[in-house]
C-alpha cells in the first residue's frame, strides 16, 4: 500500500481527518513565518529578539510545534504579518 492510499484510508475516520487538518493548518502558518523571516533577511536570533521571545520558542513555531497565542502574535507582529480569523 502506498503512503497516499494509506492516508486516504485514514482520512475516512472523522477524528483523524480533523487532527490531520489542524496539523496541516499549523504547518502552513509555520511555513509562512519562515518565508516572511527569510524574505526580511532576519535570522532566527534577530527575529526572536525583535519579538521578545526566545530563539528556542521561535524555532518551535517554525518547526510546527504548538505554541501559545501570545508568542505567535509577538512573532507575526514583529514580521508585520496580519492575522485573519474566519469562522
Amino acid at each position: 500500500m502506498t503512503f497516499r492510499a494509506h492516508l486516504n484510508e485514514k482520512l475516512k475516520d472523522p477524528e483523524f481527518k480533523k487532527l490531520f487538518e489542524e496539523e496541516k493548518r499549523l504547518l502552513k502558518l509555520s511555513y509562512a513565518i519562515v518565508e516572511a523571516r527569510e524574505k526580511s533577511g532576519m535570522t532566527q536570533k534577530e527575529l526572536a529578539q525583535k519579538s521578545h521571545v526566545t530563539q528556542q520558542q521561535l524555532s518551535k513555531i517554525e518547526n510546527g510545534v504548538n505554541c501559545n497565542m501570545l508568542t505567535f502574535i509577538r512573532v507575526t507582529s514583529a514580521l508585520g504579518l496580519g492575522l485573519n480569523v474566519t469562522a
